[in-house]
């Protein structure tokens, strides 16, 4: 009986000293955060507060093989806390994501428990520097051009972060080029929406309305990027030239004339105006407009091309004429149309155009060796 006793009492002792343990190895790490919090207030080194962390981390590696306090949400709280800070902490890049994946399975854990919260708020800390840790490596990915790897850490981030532009703009970029569309115009948006002015930004959100057919949605787009960005030469461009895919003339001509004020040298916007003179049946205005652009480059294939057809144009339009001297008016006017278009064919030899319109002026000039050798030039393409 008295042998029971002592082995009763015994076991008594040993059970209160592994309480005692337990509830030693909890105190240690919860004051490992306590002092890791005062010392990142105190800005002291990061060397220090890795050796705090090591601290707490040996308890809680204690805690987590216990029966009882393994099932303890704070336990798992307090792992994924000093973790997350750690993993920031770290210089060693393979020793940080190591402390990462080591928190990401803290929080998993934590989540997983019947009883869980989070009064003390660790968990939600810690959260918050796993998603700076995967912008981190979202941002590595990211400037690797490898984009699917960066998508999916940078989309997480963004989504936590709604209000940081410059972040939504690399999750767009990242989803454009592996060719999630509809995702890229998302994060697009969001970038858009957070104020930003980047041209660019503009200009990608409308290539994609276009790619989805919405025309009206992509004017709207490049117009609200010409409001933040006026004069912009690529915005510019790409909405003068989608105002003419959809057959918005007025407003394209309207819009070529304000920038001419602004851009007198542009051979661009003076090939646009002549052509929507050409379209419009303005052809000699066109020519003026054409010549304008040429007197900035005389290399100018596409306005050499429509300068030729333009005079093609007047020609035709005077032999319609009642005047007596309509046939010298109408070959001085060919004359005029096949020098620019042999200008043109020296620039781009293997322009269908260019050449099918040859083979019609030298016809109407009865020069068959002409003829017979631009059609076997054609015959070749």
């Amino acid at each position: 009986m008295q042998n029971c006793s002592r082995l009763l009492f015994a076991i008594l002792i040993s059970l209160s000293f592994n309480s005692f343990a337990q509830k030693s190895q909890m105190l240690i790490a919860r004051n490992s955060v306590g002092k890791l919090q005062a010392s990142f207030a105190g800005k002291e080194d990061p060397k220090k507060q890795l050796g705090i962390i090591t601290e707490g981390l040996k308890s809680i590696e204690s805690a987590e093989q216990d029966n009882k306090t393994k099932n303890w949400t704070e336990t798992w709280a307090i792992k994924s806390y000093l973790t997350s800070y750690a993993a920031i902490i770290e210089t060693d890049v393979t020793a940080s994501f190591k402390y990462f994946d080591s928190s990401v399975s803290a929080i998993k854990k934590a989540k997983s428990l019947d009883k869980y919260e989070d009064p003390s708020g660790l968990i939600k800390a810690s959260e918050h520097n796993i998603l700076i840790k995967k912008q981190e490596r979202g941002n590595l990915a990211y400037f690797n051009n490898d984009f699917k790897e960066a998508l999916d850490d940078l989309k997480e981030v963004s989504d936590n972060f709604p209000a940081d532009s410059t972040l939504a703009l690399n999750t767009a970029i990242c989803a454009q080029n592996v060719q999630m569309y509809d995702e890229s115009l998302e994060y697009f948006k969001r970038a858009k929406d957070d104020s930003i002015k980047n041209p660019a930004v503009f200009q990608k959100m409308a290539q994609l309305y276009i790619a989805k057919f919405d025309n009206e949605t992509a004017v709207k787009t490049l117009e609200d990027g010409l409001a933040l960005n006026p004069y912009n030469h690529n915005l510019t461009n790409d909405y003068i030239n989608l105002l003419l895919d959809t057959e918005n003339y007025n407003k394209a001509q309207s819009l070529i004339e304000n920038n001419l004020k602004v851009e007198k040298g542009n051979k661009l916007l003076f090939f646009l105006y002549g052509y929507l003179q050409q379209v419009g049946g303005n052809n000699s205005t066109a020519v003026l407009a054409y010549n304008k652009a040429l007197s900035t480059d005389q290399n100018y294939f596409d306005a050499l091309y429509q300068l030729g057809l333009a005079y093609v144009n007047i020609a035709n339009d005077a032999l319609k004429k009642s005047e007596a001297d309509k046939n010298a008016q109408y070959g001085s006017l060919i004359n005029r149309a096949q020098f620019s278009l042999l200008r043109a064919n020296e620039i781009n030899p293997n322009d269908k155009r260019t050449v099918q319109l040859l083979i019609e002026i030298y016809t109407r000039k009865n020069a068959q060796d002409k003829v017979q050798e631009l059609k076997r030039k054609l015959q070749e393409f």
